[in-house]
């Protein structure tokens, strides 16, 4: 081994044992929990939304990530699940009035308490630490502890007053178990979705068909009118054949009684003043002797 300068080795230098499990330090746990973003790892800042596992997220995060889903992010796979903004729900929080924000030990000269949450439980007191379990309700965004919600048993919001039930109920940042369940929750509430929307798709297809009979069912008195007009042709076909002058000049006639009735020169009517007609080219005005007119052709010769 050598041992050169008497050098003595200890027994951890020569025998390898098995290597410690690193702890995960629970503080700096539950800050990555309730004071970051669960996709971006920013700090959380209003607005602040949640999805039906519980997860905290920034409101400007999960709109990046949806508008573009391949872009490459630290956390693509906690939001895997969110689908569109009606997979999330912005949540109600309430201030905690002893927070000072990031600034309120920067000389560093007094103690900083890192268990310090920036939202407490408006009927408790309690702080969104981790330390102490909090829910969302799904109906209205409002945050509450779980001992408020234990105590005070009402199917009221404490805050906004919104009724909800007991499946209107997210735990946020739950144990394993609890997410478990919650995706589970979440999976029957996207079939249940389906089927009504397959419902209603059978309910549209339904409804139509009962409008193509009634088209079919008008349909025979078109063909009514259709032979009515047919047989009208064939006695009109039979009186031209019969007599061809007599139809032909009334016809003739009709055209052009129709077309003199329509016609009409703006200088005839005597209703219109003189103004108005001059403003025509039929007008008197406008026609030219032959001293005004040109010898050459240009393509407007108004020359006087």
């Amino acid at each position: 081994m050598g041992c050169d300068g008497g050098t003595i080795p200890k027994r951890h230098e020569l025998v390898k044992g098995p290597k410690k499990v690193e702890k995960v330090d629970k503080n700096a746990e539950l800050a990555a929990k309730w004071k970051y973003c669960a996709l971006s790892q920013e700090k959380l800042r209003r607005p602040i939304v949640s999805c039906d596992l519980g997860r905290l997220y920034n409101k400007d995060a999960i709109i990046e990530y949806l508008l573009d889903k391949t872009a490459e992010r630290p956390n693509a796979e906690a939001v895997t699940h969110i689908r569109g903004i009606k997979d999330i729900k912005e949540l109600n929080l309430t201030d905690n009035p002893e927070w000072e924000g990031e600034r309120r030990n920067t000389k560093g000269d007094r103690y900083e308490d890192l268990n310090c949450g920036m939202f407490i439980c408006p009927v408790v007191g309690l702080e969104m630490n981790g330390k102490h379990r909090f829910c969302y309700l799904q109906t209205c965004g409002c945050v509450f502890s779980d001992r408020a919600m234990k105590e005070v048993k009402t199917e009221i919001c404490h805050k906004c007053g919104d009724p909800f039930h007991d499946e209107d109920v997210v735990v946020l940042n739950g144990t394993k178990e609890e997410v478990e369940k919650l995706r589970e929750k979440m999976k029957e509430k996207q079939a249940k979705a389906k089927s009504k929307k397959s419902k209603k798709s059978k309910v549209a297809e339904t409804v139509s068909p009962p409008l193509e009979s009634k088209d079919d069912t008008q349909s025979p008195q078109v063909d009514v009118a259709g032979s009515s007009t047919q047989q009208n042709g064939d006695e009109s076909s039979q009186s031209d054949l019969a007599g061809p002058s007599g139809s032909s000049s009334s016809f003739k006639g009709s055209k052009s009684s129709s077309s003199s009735a329509t016609k009409r020169s703006i200088q005839e009517m005597t209703e219109k003043s003189e103004a108005f007609k001059s403003l025509f080219t039929t007008h008197s005005s406008a026609k030219r002797t032959k001293d005004q007119t040109s010898n050459w052709v240009t393509h407007t010769p108004y020359h006087f």
